[in-house]
């Protein structure tokens, strides 16, 4: 009897150290981030000429989002999704400067690294950061537990410099020397990250800078001229499309390595992926068909790719009109990871899940957007289907079910919506910059260090 009771016991002492890596009842959260890639430039969004086959797995393994935005530029964007709420409020409406040290994201101990990692989860990111360069800014100081990457807006690919030509790497706030390919490096320390961490809840994102200038192709290590300057079409010598592919293809291989790990550990079941861009592409991007590039609230600046795979509770192979944001993506992974959020965190977005999986029907959003480059300001609200789009002097309305290519501006016979969407601009704005006075102090004059405008040797 006694014996056959220990016989039991070892049983199930083997079978619970037999169970899969990603048993525990929370997904383990992988969040992957390209750079600067157009809404056309993968697969299954239509590309014709570059080759992502395992972003369009996802896509057939799980959902992807036809209408999803980002802000205009990449600060913004990763202010929105550490914040969940809009960049705005933190007054990051710009690219931070290389050299502007003193700007910077301030933590809160309520950004979504933090709730997790209060949640039990392990915290990384691998790859761009572009919230500030000082420690008080820096990863770590905002909830993540690990950090892999640089803190400017661009490197080279090989050298690893920022746009000042200054050496821009770290592990954690120490200046790290590692040699090879950046896209590479950021796979190789995701799937190292993966395995460590493969026996409990982890929050793990990889930020590649791919495909972000200089478009330096893999496997001829090169330097960047210039400091990594933008190249343009009208330079000698400039960049081609054919870079820029073997640049996304090459991270698209990092995703393929990322997605093979989670198989390899038994995680698949039990990880909810999410892909998606930080906002419109360059020029060397493929936006069709949407019109506008980065840098512009036009929807080939805003609108960007997203997927979502968690099997069993996104729907494989579907496209979603549900209209998103990277505000909801802050909510989406704060409520699967049963985060407890406290009120003061104000978030502005909402968990998509319940919608994906099909329990909530979908619902119609109101979204702001505004970009401010040059001295002028752009300004756009979409509520429902329709669009006003405020450029600089210049109103357009859209009906974004009908043209998605904003080439159909129907100002001039829908005044009745100009005029219901103008107020909430306005409103909107004041509400904003209202919250940032009251945090940060007045707001810096434009022209003036600190000011909006394009500044130079950001990286965008």
């Amino acid at each position: 009897m006694i014996r056959a009771f220990v016989t039991f016991v070892v049983a199930l002492v083997a079978a619970a150290g037999a169970a899969p890596a990603g048993a525990q009842t929370r997904p383990n959260i992988l969040l992957i981030v390209t750079d600067d890639v157009g809404y056309g430039d993968i697969g299954s969004y239509g590309a014709p000429d570059v080759k992502t086959p395992n972003l369009d797995r996802l896509a057939r393994e799980g959902t992807r989002f036809s209408d999803f935005y980002a802000a205009p530029t990449c600060s913004p964007t990763r202010a929105s999704l550490i914040s969940g709420r809009y960049y705005q409020r933190v007054r990051i409406e710009r690219p931070l400067p290389t050299a502007a040290t003193e700007q910077g994201l301030r933590p809160t101990g309520r950004s979504l690294p933090a709730l997790l990692k209060s949640a039990g989860y392990a915290t990384g990111l691998i790859g761009k950061w572009h919230l500030g360069y000082k420690p008080e800014f820096s990863p770590n100081a905002h909830g993540f537990d690990y950090f892999f990457g640089f803190k400017s807006g661009l490197i080279d690919y090989w050298q690893h410099t920022d746009g000042n030509g200054q050496h821009d790497f770290y592990e954690n706030d120490q200046p790290a020397h590692p040699s090879g390919y950046s896209t590479d490096l950021f796979a190789d320390r995701g799937v190292k990250f993966i395995e460590e961490h493969a026996t409990s809840p982890f929050f793990l994102e990889v930020a590649f800078n791919a495909a972000h200038w200089p478009f330096q192709v893999p496997d001829h290590p090169s330097v960047a001229p210039n400091n990594a300057r933008f190249v343009q079409p009208v330079d000698e010598n400039t960049s081609t499309r054919a870079d820029y592919v073997k640049v996304l293809e090459r991270a698209d291989q990092g995703v393929g390595r990322l997605l093979a790990t989670l198989a390899a550990r038994g995680l698949d079941r039990n990880t909810l992926v999410v892909f998606m861009n930080d906002n419109g592409g360059e020029w060397l991007s493929r936006n069709a068909p949407l019109f506008h590039r980065k840098d512009s609230v036009w929807e080939g600046g805003v609108r960007v790719p997203a997927i979502m795979r968690w099997p069993g509770h996104v729907p494989a192979g579907k496209t979603s009109p549900q209209v998103g944001s990277v505000m909801d993506l802050t909510a989406t992974l704060l409520a699967a990871g049963g985060a407890k959020v406290p009120a003061e965190a104000r978030l502005e977005g909402i968990d998509l899940m319940p919608i994906l999986e099909g329990k909530t029907p979908p619902v119609e959003r109101t979204l702001f957007f505004r970009n401010i480059v040059g001295g002028r300001t752009q300004r756009a609200v979409r509520k429902g289907n329709w669009k006003l789009l405020v450029d600089g002097p210049n109103t357009f309305v859209f009906d974004l079910s009908k043209d998605i290519g904003e080439r159909n501006d129907l100002a001039s016979t829908r005044t009745d919506i100009a005029r219901q969407l103008r107020p909430l601009i306005t409103a909107w704005e004041k509400d904003v910059d209202d919250e940032a006075t009251a945090t940060l102090g007045p707001a810096p004059v434009p022209g003036r260090p600190g000011g909006p405008g394009r500044q130079g040797g950001s990286g965008n």
